[in-house]
C-alpha cells in the first residue's frame, strides 16, 4: 500500500525491450518531488514508453522504477494508479456532460474543485459557445468539441484529481500557441505543488522547467535547464533553433 505518494520518481538502470527491439536501453533518472521535467526529443525516441512504466502499462526488463523508493511492480496497482494522473495527446471523452467527462466518476470532487480545474485549463473560455454550459453533453468521444477542446478537458479532469505525479503527454499539441500559453501560465501554480512530467514537441511549452531531458532512440543524450542545453549547442539547442525559424517563417 501506498498512502499518498510524495512523488519521488527514480528510473534506475532501465533496459526494455519488445519482439527484439532495444527501445530503452541503460536509462538512469531521478526526479525529485515536487520538480517540473521536460521531456523531449524526436518522434519514436522513447519518451511515452518511458513514462507509461511509471503507471505499469508495461514492466521493464532490466531494472527497476521506483516511486518513493518502492518498486512499483511491488505497489499495490490501484494505489500506484490513484497517484499519478496522465493527459495522453489523443484524448477519450464519454458521452456525458461535460462536468461528468472532467469528474471522470470521481463523486467526491467538489465544485469548487472543479471549478478552479475549468479555468485553470482554460476550458471556461468556450462555456459561453456551449448550449448549457458544464451540463453541456458532449457526445460520444467528446465529438462535438474540437481536439484543442478535448484535451483542454482532459487537463482539467488530471487537476480534479488532485494527483501526486502529473504526466502531460502533448497534451497541448492541439492548442493554439496563445491558448497554450495561458495554460502552462496557470498551471505552474499546480505543478509546483506536486512532480510533474511535460512531453511536448514544442520547445517553448518546456523552456521553464527545472530541468529538461532529451531523448532519442531510447537514450537520454543530454540533461539540464534551458539556458544550459542551449549554450551546449546539441539535440536540444538545434531543435530551438529550428523552432524559431518556423515561427519567424509564419509571422513573416
Amino acid at each position: 500500500e501506498l498512502g499518498e505518494s510524495e512523488g519521488n520518481i527514480h528510473f534506475k538502470d532501465i533496459t526494455l525491450i519488445e519482439d527484439g527491439n532495444t527501445l530503452l536501453h541503460d536509462i538512469n533518472l531521478e526526479i525529485p518531488s515536487g520538480s517540473v521535467v521536460g521531456l523531449v526529443g524526436p518522434t519514436g525516441g522513447g519518451k511515452t514508453i518511458l513514462v507509461n512504466l511509471l503507471s505499469r502499462v508495461s514492466d521493464v526488463d532490466e531494472g527497476s522504477v521506483l516511486v518513493d523508493e518502492h518498486d512499483v511492480r511491488q505497489i499495490k496497482l490501484h494505489d500506484l494508479r490513484k497517484n499519478i494522473a496522465y493527459v495522453p495527446q489523443q484524448t477519450f471523452l464519454f458521452s456525458q456532460p461535460l462536468h461528468e467527462n472532467v469528474r471522470m466518476g470521481q463523486d467526491d470532487i467538489t465544485d469548487e474543485a472543479l471549478d478552479r480545474a475549468i479555468h485553470i485549463s482554460r476550458v471556461s473560455n468556450d462555456l459561453d459557445q456551449m448550449p448549457d454550459g458544464l451540463d453541456t453533453m458532449v457526445g460520444e468521444k467528446g465529438v462535438m468539441l474540437s481536439g484543442g477542446q478535448k484535451q483542454r478537458v482532459a487537463i482539467a479532469r488530471a487537476i480534479a484529481r488532485n494527483p501526486s505525479i502529473m504526466i502531460l503527454d502533448d497534451a497541448l499539441s492541439a492548442v493554439d500557441t496563445k491558448t497554450a500559453s495561458e495554460i502552462l501560465s496557470s498551471l505552474r501554480t499546480v505543478l509546483k505543488t506536486r512532480t510533474s512530467i511535460i512531453i511536448a514537441q514544442r520547445m517553448a511549452t518546456v523552456k521553464d522547467c527545472d530541468f529538461i531531458v532529451v531523448m532519442d532512440e531510447g537514450i537520454i543524450i543530454e540533461n539540464g535547464t534551458h539556458d544550459e542545453l542551449v549554450s551546449a549547442g546539441g539535440l536540444y539547442a538545434s531543435m530551438v533553433e529550428r523552432e524559431a525559424q518556423q515561427e519567424g517563417e509564419m509571422l513573416a
